[in-house]
């Protein structure tokens, strides 16, 4: 390594390779696409919208019974409330 830093093309050498490896670093730095967490929250990676679903929660695919049951019992609760 001595003998490239000593020599003019030795020199030219390593700041070339120096150069590239920072621009093929810095070039593929977008297309990683890494999860990051920010404020406890984990960001998607930049495919997310091409990535098939991992996480299926149970339970109904519509809202609306949910929140007929919880209108039911929002309604319950107050007339027990009124009756008192």
């Amino acid at each position: 390594m001595r003998l490239l830093k000593n020599t003019k093309w030795g020199r030219f050498a390593l700041l070339f390779a120096g150069l590239f490896a920072s621009v093929a670093t810095s070039g593929c730095a977008p297309f990683a696409g890494f999860q990051t967490t920010v404020g406890g929250q984990t960001l998607p990676s930049p495919v997310y919208l091409k990535d098939d679903v991992l996480f299926i929660p149970k339970g109904e695919e519509d809202l609306i019974p949910n929140q007929r049951r919880a209108l039911r019992e929002y309604r319950a609760g107050r007339e027990h409330l009124d009756n008192e």
